[in-house]
């Protein structure tokens, strides 16, 4: 079982035969709460007590306690010495300012004393317990300002907390709210409005001037500009034409264009977001779940420290009673873990809302925690440091081969795969108009290549470790070194043991790339370099990059192996990668990053997304992480320093209970408040040598 405190959703793993959906809500409702089959909405539909009843009774409890109050203070012959005398029963209470001053006391504790009930009933107090003990204890003492006080602090602190937790649930709805509810679909010559939901794959979707795309898919007809900033964090519109992707929830700002639908509503993009954001609780946080395990502890004990406070002095050193039990209640109320309980949990999820909005999807808490502590970022090279759009720079047949014969061969396996270099290879052969040929039983070599079956012979395609491997020799060593250069990967194909020809591409380097190494490097974070390419290319990469440590022809577990040794030798490792032979790697990572680009198995194995594949995203994860692990320190700091302070009044004789609600309520809301200020992201900035910093927006 799970529970996601802001969204206030509960996952509950049922065995069927055993437990029914109505028992959990039956066990729910025992402890004072109402649980309600969650619908995949933010914006469910709501009754106006629902919306409203709460903010209504406290401003009438307000109200009730200020009237009181006055009335009280008029007949007493002050209201300052009305509202500041405590623990003596000294006043009496005029009936028109005790039913003001009732009337403040039901208000304030009408949300929270079924849950009180309950929690006594089970004998594990909780906040509410505390209250209504201490309210209770009040009356009896005849404090009823006092009580009255206290009794509307605690309903007013419930409100603001609901609110809130409504603001930072508002902010993960902004997500859900990005999809428009409809799309237009031509048919033929005709057009008509259907249901996101009812777009399939392959549907012609047209997006006018100022309306948000429905679907993720290729633009075929028209251009635009599209503000893609909430999904994939870029900060300026980009120009679409015939041909670029576009995605579900990103805003067409220009003309009419006409997009073919490669994704069903519920595979989009944004729908990935939503989904990876909303799971994201089930990874809790270290700290969160350390805070959980003391509050558990923490709050009994009280009871029995304030028991121990009340009764001792009364048994053994005959202390009054009223003077007892009002020490007691201090002690219950000052005790109350609640700012403690949310300072982690309201951070870590501001913190990863506000990641999400700039186009970073980390999986949950336990992972955020971990980019904090970051000492080391491993890079795959094809794609992640270059752009992955590699070009054709030499085709040379060995043997006596043409090279459409070559092709068409190489067209027929290369169709096949998803490696970038294959991409190259396919658009190369289809602008030179090669047909490929039948292939049959397409294998891929995970890490060094693939082959196919043509006529009964193996035709394979790969790096040079593959050619080694398949030819037993190195008769094509010379012309393999003659074309390899930092610029250049080779692409290595022949049938059985021999080699026919050999293909030099080359991947230009990410602009962004060497900037974000020197970033991460004023950060205190080393940057190495993994790559199953040659190790001439993969030194000409580190050295344009600024990265000297680069490992060269290894395989995924090879991979894997390094990223094993650099968490075991240096600490935190992250691995960044987009392909499915990085998989391995990202899994052996302290933090798997997987580019936004990436295959599907690569963004499941990974704990952070970068939507934008922009790799200027990792400098900013690292500062976003850092500066929320600061606010949770400050929030355990707020927290236990606000107890400690009043604990000092107490113990100096000038401590009331409403002086105890308004330390813990004024705790909470410094918290929440605190940690709400995540949602407030970090922009990435030009420092002053010119590389990238980073700042609050």
């Amino acid at each position: 079982m799970s529970f996601h405190v802001i969204d206030g959703r509960m996952t509950v793993d049922l065995e069927p035969d055993r437990f029914s959906v109505d028992d959990v809500k039956s066990a729910v409702a025992k402890l004072g709460m109402r649980a309600d089959d969650w619908e995949d909405t933010l914006a469910p539909a709501e009754s106006w007590w629902q919306r409203h009843g709460r903010r209504t009774v406290v401003t009438i409890g307000g109200l009730a306690l200020a009237a009181g109050l006055s009335v009280q203070g008029v007949t007493s012959g002050g209201l300052a010495e009305t509202f500041l005398a405590h623990g003596h029963g000294e006043h009496g209470v005029e009936p028109a300012a005790l039913a003001l001053l009732i009337v403040a006391i039901v208000a304030g504790l009408i949300h929270s004393v079924r849950r009180a009930l309950m929690s006594l009933v089970r004998l594990r107090p909780d906040m509410n317990a505390l209250v209504l003990v201490s309210v209770i204890g009040a009356m009896v003492l005849q404090e009823w300002a006092e009580a009255g006080t206290l009794a509307f602090l605690y309903g007013l602190s419930g409100l603001i907390e609901n609110w809130s937790a409504m603001r930072a649930r508002s902010a993960i709805g902004s997500l859900v709210r990005l999809s428009p509810a409809m799309a237009s679909v031509v048919h033929g010559d005709h057009e008509h409005r259907i249901p996101v939901e009812r777009v399939t794959v392959g549907s012609h979707v047209r997006v006018r001037p100022g309306e948000r795309v429905p679907c993720d898919g290729d633009v075929f007809g028209g251009s635009s500009y599209v503000d893609q900033a909430l999904v994939t964090g870029e900060s300026v519109p980009v120009w679409k034409a015939e041909g670029d992707p576009v995605f579900a929830g990103t805003l067409n700002a220009h003309g009419v264009i006409d997009v073919r639908a490669t994704r069903s509503a519920s595979d989009t993009t944004l729908a990935r977001i939503i989904r990876m954001v909303g799971e994201s609780h089930r990874h809790r946080a270290p700290t969160e779940r350390l805070v959980d395990q003391f509050a558990r502890y923490y709050t009994p004990l009280m009871f029995v420290v304030a028991l121990l406070v009340g009764g001792v002095p009364f048994l053994v050193f005959g202390r009054a009673v009223e003077v007892s039990f009002y020490q007691a209640m201090l002690i219950l109320l000052i005790s109350c873990p609640c700012a403690l309980a949310i300072s982690t949990p309201v951070t870590i999820a501001a913190a990863l809302t506000s990641a999400a909005r700039r186009g970073v999807v980390i999986k949950g808490g336990a992972y955020l925690e971990e980019l904090g502590r970051l000492r080391t970022v491993a890079f795959d090279k094809t794609g992640v440091v270059t752009r992955g759009e590699p070009v054709i720079r030499e085709l040379r047949p060995v043997g006596g081969r043409s090279e459409v014969e070559v092709l068409g061969r190489l067209l027929a396996l290369e169709m096949r795969s998803e490696h970038p270099l294959s991409r190259a290879i396919v658009d190369y052969a289809r602008a030179c108009q090669v047909e490929p040929i039948p292939v049959t039983d397409f294998q891929a070599l995970e890490g060094r290549g693939a082959q196919v079956s043509v006529d009964g012979q193996v035709f394979w395609a790969g790096s040079a470790r593959l050619a080694f491997e398949k030819t037993g020799d190195d008769r094509f060593r010379q012309v393999l070194a003659d074309m390899q250069s930092a610029e250049h990967t080779v692409v290595v194909c022949g049938v059985r043991d021999e080699v026919w020809a050999l293909v030099a591409l080359s991947d230009p380097v990410r602009a962004e790339a060497a900037s974000t190494v020197a970033r991460l490097r004023e950060q205190g974070i080393r940057s190495v370099l993994l790559t199953g390419d040659n190790a001439v290319t993969a030194e000409g990469v580190g050295q344009q990059v600024g990265v000297s440590d680069v490992r060269a022809e290894l395989l995924p577990e090879d991979k894997a192996h390094a990223v094993q040794e650099l968490v075991k030798t240096v600490g935190s490792t992250a691995m960044v990668g987009d392909g499915i032979n990085d998989s391995q790697a990202l899994l052996a990572a302290s933090v798997g990053v997987a580019l936004g680009g990436a295959t599907d198995i690569a963004v499941e194995s990974a704990e952070v997304v970068l939507m934008g594949d922009d790799l200027q995203k990792l400098p900013f994860l690292v500062e976003h992480a850092r500066r929320a692990k600061s606010v949770i320190i400050q929030n355990i700091s707020l927290a236990l320093g606000a107890k400690a302070a009043f604990l000092l009044v107490m113990a100096a004789g000038a401590a009331t209970l409403w002086m105890a609600v308004a330390a813990d309520m004024g705790a909470t809301l410094l918290v929440t408040f605190n940690g709400l200020r995540m949602l407030r992201s970090s922009q990435v900035r030009p420092s002053a040598s010119g590389d990238l910093a980073l700042g609050e927006a």
